[in-house]
C-alpha cells in the first residue's frame, strides 16, 4: 500500500470518532501497573504533572505530551498491548460516535485506503483500526529497550489539538489529505518522517534473532524428504497414551497416510483390553476431531489399515509380546519410538526404575533383536540437572551432575535395587511391625482400639505404606546427593547411560524436549490435557498469591506438543534414512528466549483479560492482584512461609473458641499445599539457568523440500509469545487443566462410535497383563500426583 498516493485518506480520531485526551489512557496504564507500589508512585506523579500540564501544554504541546509519556516507563510492551486492548474495548468503544463511524466506512467503501491519525499510543489505536477495519495507522510510539518502555516517544510526535479544537474541531468528517495533515501536526518540513511512522493495524511480534554461530560436529544432511523416507515404514510407537504419543500419533495419521503401518504397544488395565482402551481414546478425545472430521465414515476403516494394537508391556522382557508377534515385529519394523515413561517427580523408587529404566532397557533390548529398526527413545532436557549455562547437544557417557569422578551408571542401577531389595526385607521384618503395632495402638485414631486381626491388617496397611514412603525419600535423597533436582530426572538421565552403553551399534536418536505445553495448530490449536508443570503454577498465579519465588532471568523453556512431535517426525526419518545425530534437544531457551520475569507477567495478563470479562466482584478483585518474581528470603518473609506462620499463631489465641478453627485449619492446609508446589518447581523456576541448544533438529528442518516444511518443518524461532500465552497457552489451560486441578469435569463433548450398531475389535494376542509398576507418560512433559 502506498500510503502518499491519491487513494488515501488520512483520518483523525481526535473530533471526529471520539473525544480522546492524552492523559487519561496514560493514567489507565499507570494505574494497572505490575505491582501496587508502582500503581501509587505513578498515580501520584500524574498528579502532580496535572499541576504543570496546562502551562506545558500552552507553550508547547509536542513537549506536553512527551512528558505525560515519561510516566509509562519500566512498564513492559506485553502489558501496555492487553491494557491498550482493554481500554478500548471497555472505556471507548461505547464512546465511539456512530455518525463518524458511518462516515468512515462510506469513506472505505469508496475504495480509498484509510489510515487512522491519533494522539493516542499505538496500543489503544490498534484495536480501534481492528474494529473499524482500518489496516494502516500513525498514532504516538514508545521506545522500548528489552520489552520495557523507556519513556521516550518516537519521532515523529502526534501533537494534541488546539486549544478551541473541541468547539471547532468536532465534525464526523475525520478526512484529512497530507498537506493538511502535516499543517496540523507542524510537521510540513519532514513529510518522509511521517510516512515511515505509519504502522499496520495488527500487532507485530517481535521475532527472536539471536546471535547464532553454527559448528558443523554433527552429520550434514542436504535435504530430507519425509514423505518418501517414511512412505511404507513400518511404525512401532511406545506410550501412545500419553500427551506426547497421542499428538504424535494424530499429526502421522493425519499429515502422513504414506506410512505403511503404525503399530501400538499398550497395556491391559484390569479389565480394558489394549484394544478397547485404543478404541475409548479415539472416541473420547478432542484430540482426533480434525482426523474424525477429514476421514469421515471412512475413520474406522482408515485405522483399521493404519493402525494395529498390540497388547504388550514396556516392563516385561520381549515388551510382553507372544513369540509369533515379537518375530514379526522384529522382522517388519523399521523405526521404534518410546514415548513412554513415568512422569511423577518423585514416585517410589520401584516404579521410576521399573517405568524409566528396565522399560527402557527391555525396549533396546527388542531393537536389538529386530533386522533393521532404529529407536528414537523420548528422554528430557532437564537430566542436566544442577548445573548452569549452555547446554550443548552431546551425549556424556556415565553423566552426573556433581561431577562424581568414578560414577557408573551400571553400578548405580545396581546399587538402587538392592536398596529397594533392603527395604522390602526390613518392611516385613519383626522390628518393623512391632514399631508399627506400638504407632498404631498410641495414635489419637479408631487403630489405637484395634486388637488381633483387625490390628494385624492395620500393620499390614502400614507396612505397605512405610515402604512406599521410605522408597519415595530414597530415590529423592540419591536424586539431590548426585546433583539431580528428583527422581525423575534422575531416573531419565540414568538410563539415557545406560542407552549409551547397550545400544552400541545400533541406529539410536535420544530427544530431549524441555517443558512440553499447548499445541500452536495441530491437532489444533490450544490443545492440552493433565496436570503439567505451567498448569499448577499458572493457576497458582491466578488465584491471590502474588510473589512467586524465582529468577527473573532464567530462561522458562517451554515448547509446543506439536512442534515436539514435529520434531520426532524428522528425527524418524533421519533415523531411517540413516543420517541422524545421537542426540537432539527440543526447547527454546536458545532460539527464542522467555525469561521467568516475561513468563509470570504474560499469565498474569492472560488471567486479568478472562477475569475482566466476567462478572463479580471476585473477578474484578482478582483482575487486579499481579503475581511478580522475587527473591526466596522475601517470599520466606512476606508470602506463603510467613503467613503460615501467622494462621498458627491465631490457631493458637483462638484455641478456646473451636468454632474459629475450622476456617483457620481449612487456609494453613491451603498454603502447606502452596509451599510444597513451590518446593517442587523451585529448581526449574529459581536455581538453574539452562540454555538447551536445538541445532540438530533445526538442521532437519532447514533440509525439508520447501513443499513439506508448512506439515514438517520445526520452528520455534517464529514463536510469538504474547500470542501463545495470551491467546492460546493459557485460555488452553483454562478449558482442559484447570476442571481438573478444581476436581470437575472438562467441558462435555458427543462421543464418536468406532463400530456402529458392532461390537469392538478384539486387540491382538500378548502375554500377561500389564503390571500397575509401569506407566505409560509422556516422555518429555512433568506429571504429578
Amino acid at each position: 500500500m502506498n500510503v502518499s498516493d491519491s487513494k488515501t485518506v488520512y483520518w483523525r480520531v481526535e473530533g471526529s470518532l471520539l473525544n480522546l485526551s492524552t492523559v487519561r489512557p496514560v493514567a489507565f496504564f499507570a494505574w494497572n501497573a505490575q505491582t501496587f507500589a508502582e500503581r501509587w508512585l505513578r498515580r501520584g506523579a500524574i498528579f502532580l504533572q496535572a499541576l504543570l500540564r496546562p502551562l506545558l501544554y500552552a507553550g508547547d504541546r509536542v513537549l506536553a505530551t512527551r512528558v505525560v509519556h515519561t510516566m509509562l516507563r519500566g512498564i513492559s510492551r506485553d502489558r501496555l498491548d492487553l491494557l491498550g486492548e482493554e481500554y478500548f474495548h471497555y472505556v471507548l468503544k461505547p464512546q465511539l460516535r456512530k455518525r463518524g463511524v458511518e462516515a468512515l466506512r462510506a469513506a472505505r467503501a469508496t475504495g480509498s485506503e484509510v489510515v487512522l491519525v491519533s494522539q493516542g499510543l499505538e496500543h489503544v489505536m490498534r484495536p480501534l483500526a481492528q474494529h473499524l477495519g482500518v489496516e494502516r495507522l500513525l498514532a504516538n510510539r514508545l521506545e522500548f529497550r528489552d520489552g520495557y518502555a523507556t519513556g521516550r516517544l518516537l519521532e515523529p510526535v502526534i501533537r494534541p489539538r488546539g486549544a478551541l479544537a473541541r468547539l471547532t474541531g468536532s465534525s464526523p468528517d475525520g478526512q484529512r489529505s497530507l498537506e493538511q495533515l502535516l499543517r496540523d501536526l507542524g510537521l510540513e518540513s519532514s513529510p518522509e518522517s511521517v510516512l515511515a511512522a505509519i504502522l499496520p493495524a495488527r500487532r507485530q511480534a517481535t521475532q527472536a534473532s539471536p546471535p547464532t554461530v553454527l559448528f558443523e560436529n554433527g552429520r550434514k544432511v542436504d535435504s530430507l524428504s519425509v514423505r518418501k523416507t517414511l512412505a511404507g515404514k513400518q511404525l512401532l510407537l511406545i506410550g501412545v497414551t500419553g500427551f506426547i504419543g497421542k499428538v504424535w500419533l494424530a499429526q502421522v495419521l493425519e499429515h502422513l497416510p504414506e506410512v505403511g503401518r503404525i503399530y501400538l504397544l499398550v497395556r491391559r488395565q484390569k479389565s480394558a483390553s489394549a484394544q478397547r482402551r485404543f478404541e475409548k481414546m479415539i472416541e473420547e478425545s478432542p484430540l482426533f476431531d480434525p482426523l474424525a472430521a477429514a476421514q469421515g465414515d471412512r475413520l474406522p476403516a482408515y485405522l483399521a489399515e493404519k493402525v494395529e494394537v498390540l497388547e504388550g508391556d514396556a516392563g516385561k522382557p520381549d515388551l510382553g509380546l507372544a513369540p509369533d508377534v515379537l518375530r514379526r515385529l522384529q522382522a517388519e519394523v523399521d523405526v521404534v519410538v518410546n514415548s513412554s515413561g513415568l512422569t511423577d517427580f518423585n514416585p517410589d523408587l520401584r516404579d521410576a526404575l521399573a517405568a524409566n529404566v528396565e522399560g527402557v532397557l527391555n525396549v533396546v533390548q527388542f531393537v536389538r533383536g529386530c533386522d533393521h529398526a532404529g529407536l528414537l527413545h523420548l528422554s528430557t532436557c532437564y537430566v542436566a540437572g544442577a548445573r548452569d549455562g549452555r547446554v550443548p547437544e552431546k551425549l556424556v557417557p556415565n553423566y552426573v551432575p556433581c561431577g562424581l569422578p568414578d560414577f557408573d551408571a551400571e553400578k548405580e542401577l545396581r546399587s538402587l535395587w538392592e536398596i529397594i531389595h533392603g527395604a522390602e526385607r526390613y518392611s516385613e521384618s519383626a522390628e518393623l511391625g512391632e514399631t508399627l503395632s506400638q504407632q498404631a495402638r498410641t495414635r489419637k485414631h479408631a487403630a489405637r482400639d484395634l486388637h488381633g486381626t483387625a490390628l494385624e491388617h492395620q500393620v499390614r496397611k502400614n507396612r505397605i505404606r512405610w515402604l512406599k514412603t521410605h522408597l519415595t525419600q530414597a530415590g529423592t535423597r540419591r536424586a539431590h546427593e548426585l546433583g539431580w533436582p528428583n527422581t525423575y530426572t534422575f531416573t531419565k538421565s540414568l538410563a539415557e547411560s545406560l542407552i549409551l552403553k547397550r545400544a552400541a551399534g545400533l541406529r539410536v536418536a535420544i530427544v530431549r524436549p524441555a517443558i512440553v505445553e499447548t499445541s500452536v495448530t495441530d491437532p489444533f490449536q490450544g490443545w492440552n490435557e493433565g496436570i503439567n508443570t505451567s498448569a499448577s503454577l499458572s493457576y497458582l498465579l491466578g488465584t491471590y498469591f502474588r510473589q512467586l519465588p524465582s529468577n527473573a532471568r532464567k530462561r522458562l523453556d517451554i515448547v509446543p506438543v506439536d512442534t515436539v512431535c514435529r520434531g520426532m517426525t524428522l528425527i524418524a526419518a533421519a533415523l531411517v534414512r540413516g543420517v541422524h545425530d545421537p542426540l537432539y534437544q527440543l526447547a527454546t531457551s536458545v532460539s527464542n528466549p522467555c525469561d521467568m520475569a516475561r513468563s509470570i507477567e504474560l499469565t498474569c495478563l492472560a488471567h486479568r483479560r478472562y477475569y475482566r470479562a466476567q462478572n463479580g466482584l471476585e473477578h474484578q478483585f482478582k483482575m487486579r492482584f499481579d503475581a511478580i518474581p522475587v527473591s526466596k528470603e522475601r517470599y520466606n518473609r512476606l508470602s506463603a512461609p510467613a503467613q503460615k506462620a501467622l494462621i498458627k499463631s491465631l490457631q493458637k489465641i483462638t484455641a478456646p473458641f473451636p468454632f474459629l478453627q475450622p476456617p483457620l485449619v481449612r487456609t494453613e492446609r491451603g498454603l502447606e499445599r502452596v509451599e510444597k508446589l513451590i518446593e517442587l518447581f523451585e529448581p526449574f523456576i529459581l536455581h538453574n539457568e539452562h540454555d538447551f541448544e536445538a541445532e540438530n533438529v533445526e538442521k532437519l528442518s532447514r533440509a525439508l523440500p520447501a513443499e513439506e516444511r508448512a506439515e514438517f518443518g520445526y520452528d520455534t524461532r517464529s514463536l510469538d509469545w504474547y500470542e501463545y500465552w495470551i491467546n492460546v497457552h493459557i485460555p488452553a489451560l483454562r478449558r482442559w487443566t484447570y476442571p481438573l486441578i478444581e476436581s470437575r469435569p472438562p467441558e462435555a463433548r458427543a462421543r464418536r462410535s468406532l463400530h456402529p450398531g458392532g461390537e469392538p475389535a478384539a486387540s491382538a494376542p500378548g502375554r500377561g497383563e500389564a503390571g500397575e509398576a509401569v506407566k505409560t507418560g509422556t516422555g518429555g512433559t512433568w506429571r504429578y500426583s
